[in-house]
C-alpha cells in the first residue's frame, strides 16, 4: 500500500479522500487542513463518507510530511487552492517534493505543460525533485482530462482536422465556493466590475498550457494565444443554496475562449460558457439535458465528432462530478507515479488509467 496525505478538504479535497480511499493500491494516513475548526475531525466526515476511517484531521504540515509517528507518506494529493496564493502554493509543493513524496495537484496552473512552463516556476519545482527524490504531476480541476487527454484521444478518430474545441458549460448556482464566484469570476458584480479570472491575459496564463501541450501532441506549431470574452447581466434577481443573492443587472453570465492559433487561424480552442442561472444568456450554448453541467469536446473536420461527458457527485451535483473526476484522474495516476523515475509529468506523460479492482465496490 503507498501511504498517501489529501492536502486540503475543498471541493477538491473532500473528492480526494474518497477517491484514495477506494483506490486498492493506496492508504490514507492523514489529511492536512488550514482552518482551526477542521483539525481534529475524521476524515470520513470531512469526505462525506458517511463513516469514520480513523484518521484525525491535522494542521501540523512538519509531523506529516516528516512522517512522525507512522512513517514518511509515499504521496500528497495537494487539494488546497493555488487561485489567490500561487507562490504559497508552490512553496507548499515543493516542501512535500523535497520531503521524497509524489505529489499531484491541480493547483500550479504555470506546470500544465512541462516543456514550456515559466522558468521561474518550474527552476523552483525541478531543484526541489533533484533535492528530495519527490515526483510531481500536475492536471487541471476544470478538469484537466477534459482540455488534454479527451480532445487528443477522440481526435485520433477522424481523419482530416479543421479545429478542436473543449467546451465547459457550467451552472455556479449549486457551487459552494463563493469567494471564486462573486469575486475572481464577478457573477453578482456590475458589469463595471474587473474580475481577477477574466483580465486579459489571465485565462491564458490559466489555460494556455493546456493549448501548448495540445498543439505539441498534436504536432502543430502555435503562433500565439488569443482571448474572447463575453458577460451578460441578469435580467431578474436569483437566490442560490449556498451563495445567497444575486441581483439583477449584475453579471449573471460569462463566456470567454483561449484560442490557440495555428497559420492565422483558431485551431485549438478551450472555451468557457458559466452561468450563475440557467436563465441568463439562453442562446448560449447548455448541456444536451439542460441540466447544470457538462463538459464537451468538438472535433471538426471529417468526419464531425462531438463527445460530451456529464459527471454528478455527492447527490446530482454537477459541480462536485466535475471536481471528483478531476480528483479522479489526479489520485489514480500516484501508483504510476510510484513506479516512475523521480521528475516533473503532465498529461502526456502519464497515461490514464483503468479502475483496476473498483468494479462493482463500494
Amino acid at each position: 500500500m503507498i501511504p498517501t496525505v489529501v492536502w486540503g478538504t475543498g471541493n477538491v479535497g473532500r473528492a480526494a479522500i474518497r477517491a484514495v480511499v477506494a483506490h486498492p493500491m493506496l492508504s490514507l494516513v492523514a489529511v492536512l487542513v488550514s482552518s482551526p475548526a477542521k483539525v481534529g475531525k475524521d476524515a470520513g466526515e470531512l469526505g462525506g463518507l458517511g463513516r469514520r476511517l480513523g484518521v484525525a484531521a491535522t494542521d501540523d504540515v512538519d509531523a506529516v510530511l516528516s512522517g512522525a509517528g507512522s512513517g514518511a507518506p509515499r504521496a500528497v494529493v495537494y487539494a488546497a487552492s493555488g487561485d489567490v496564493r500561487p507562490d504559497g502554493a508552490i512553496e507548499d509543493i515543493s516542501r512535500a517534493v523535497r520531503a521524497g513524496a509524489v505529489v499531484v495537484t491541480p493547483s500550479v496552473y504555470g506546470m500544465y505543460d512541462c516543456t514550456n512552463a515559466p522558468p521561474e516556476i518550474r527552476d523552483v519545482l525541478l531543484e526541489s525533485v533533484e533535492a528530495g527524490g519527490g515526483s510531481l504531476f500536475v492536471s487541471g480541476v476544470d478538469p484537466g482530462w477534459a482540455n488534454d487527454v479527451l480532445p487528443l484521444l477522440v481526435s485520433g478518430l477522424g481523419s482530416d482536422i479543421d479545429t478542436v474545441r473543449c467546451q465547459e458549460i457550467f451552472d455556479y448556482s449549486t457551487y459552494d465556493q463563493e469567494e471564486a464566484v462573486r469575486h475572481l469570476i464577478g457573477m453578482g458584480h456590475p458589469l463595471d466590475y474587473q474580475p481577477l479570472m477574466l483580465a486579459e491575459g489571465i485565462p491564458t496564463m490559466i489555460w494556455g498550457g493546456q493549448l501548448r501541450m495540445m498543439a505539441r501532441a498534436l504536432g502543430a506549431e502555435l503562433d500565439g494565444i488569443e482571448e474572447t470574452l463575453e458577460r451578460r447581466p441578469l435580467d431578474t434577481s436569483v437566490v442560490t443554496d449556498t451563495m445567497g443573492e444575486f441581483s439583477a443587472g449584475t453579471q449573471g453570465a460569462v463566456r470567454f475562449e483561449v484560442q490557440g492559433v495555428v497559420e492565422g487561424e483558431p485551431r485549438i480552442v478551450i472555451e468557457h460558457v458559466t452561468r450563475i442561472h440557467a436563465g441568463c444568456a439562453p442562446d448560449w450554448p447548455v448541456p444536451p439535458d439542460g441540466g447544470a453541467g457538462a463538459h464537451r469536446v468538438i472535433i471538426e473536420g471529417r468526419p464531425r465528432i462531438e463527445v460530451t461527458v456529464e459527471a454528478t457527485d455527492e447527490g446530482e451535483n454537477r459541480a462536485a462530478g466535475g471536481n471528483a473526476t478531476a480528483a479522479g484522474r489526479l489520485v489514480n495516476a500516484i501508483d504510476w507515479l510510484v513506479e516512475a523515475e523521480p521528475g516533473l509529468f503532465d498529461a502526456l506523460d502519464v497515461p490514464l488509467r483503468p479502475a483496476v479492482g473498483r468494479l462493482g465496490k463500494k
